[in-house]
Formats: structure tokens, sequence, C-alpha cells
């Protein structure tokens, strides 16, 4: 991930670990983004019901993972994802352990 890029993603976890509408939509975005078979998809319509800046940073990632010539996940921020989903996504973290 390119530096501009990964500072706006960094900021967009910094977003999603806290509790206000704008964080949930932020967690719905990185989280489809792991893994929206299980966690969930993103609703574009959202980008409408955050501030301008957070929307640019989504933005600014959406283009990054576009270029990509393969699909790419963000592994080296396992640990603040894995943070996001016990916040935003407790029952998966439940079914899981439940199957285990």
């Amino acid at each position: 991930m390119d530096e501009p890029t990964r500072e706006a993603f960094e900021r967009l976890l910094r977003i999603a670990r806290s509790d206000t509408g704008q964080s949930r939509r932020v967690a719905d975005f990185i989280l489809a983004w792991w893994n929206a078979d299980s966690l969930g998809g993103f609703d574009l319509a959202d980008l409408f019901a955050v501030d301008k800046a957070i929307a640019r940073d989504m933005t600014s990632v959406f283009a990054w993972l576009a270029s990509r010539a393969e699909a790419e996940y963000p592994i080296d921020h396992r640990a603040q994802i894995e943070e996001i989903i016990r916040l935003w996504r407790p029952e998966v973290l439940e079914r899981m352990s439940k199957t285990a």
C-alpha cells in the first residue's frame, strides 16, 4: 500500500474503533473489504452520511484497490480489524466460537 493510501486507511481504522454513526459506516467499509461474505457489505449511499474528509479517505482506499492487478487485503492491520469486528460484529465472533 502506498504511503498516502496507508495514511488514509489508518485514519479510517481510528474512526471505525470509536462509537458514532460515522464510525459504524467506516467500519462497514473496512469490514466489507476484509470479508464481505461473513461481515457484511458496504452501502455506497453511506458516503453521503460521513464527513467529506472521511469520504475522501474511503475514496482513496477504494481507488487504490481498484488499481491493483490482484486482490489485496490489509493483513498488516489484522489486529485493528479484529478489534473492529469485536466492536461492530460481535455476533460473528460468537458464531465462530461455537463452530470451533
